[in-house]
């Protein structure tokens, strides 16, 4: 059993329909792919958390945020994973470490990617060498799709 944890921008390229056809398969058809091949797995799961649906719902706004959460909440190879008390705090730690060099959310996705015991499905490349330095496998979607 797997259990992956998608960061924002992997799933605003598959809502927003983002990336080029003319430069390869756009990001948006590769996330679609990661995100279908873990809803046809026997165990796969997909963590997501607050911070995923709050930033969501700041890029897309109210009417598609809507669609959104009713995907997550509806289907269920998606389990939500809670904030923890130190949660925040742990992240903040990151973030005067690295220097704020890396964005608060993004190492609260690392911090819950850890906790939880997830593999984190980025394209930041800062944040998956960050995460890779803290005990966390980080992979871009294509990286674990299978063919």
């Amino acid at each position: 059993m797997a259990r992956y944890y998608i960061d924002t921008s992997i799933w605003l390229n598959l809502f927003k329909k983002e990336g080029d056809s003319s430069k390869g398969v756009p990001y948006w058809q590769i996330a679609k792919e990661f995100i279908e091949q873990v809803m046809f797995s026997d165990d796969d799961e997909i963590i997501y958390s607050d911070i995923v649906l709050r930033e969501i719902k700041l890029k897309l706004g109210e009417y598609e945020y809507i669609k959104v959460v009713d995907f997550f909440f509806k289907e269920p190879k998606c389990v939500k994973v809670d904030l923890a008390a130190d949660d925040k705090i742990i992240a903040r730690q990151l973030e005067s470490q690295y220097q704020f060099e890396i964005s608060f959310y993004d190492l609260v996705h690392m911090v819950l990617c850890k906790r939880s015991d997830c593999i984190l499905i980025t394209r930041d490349k800062q944040l998956s060498d960050v995460s890779r330095e803290n005990g966390i496998s980080a992979y871009k979607p294509e990286d674990i799709t299978r063919s």
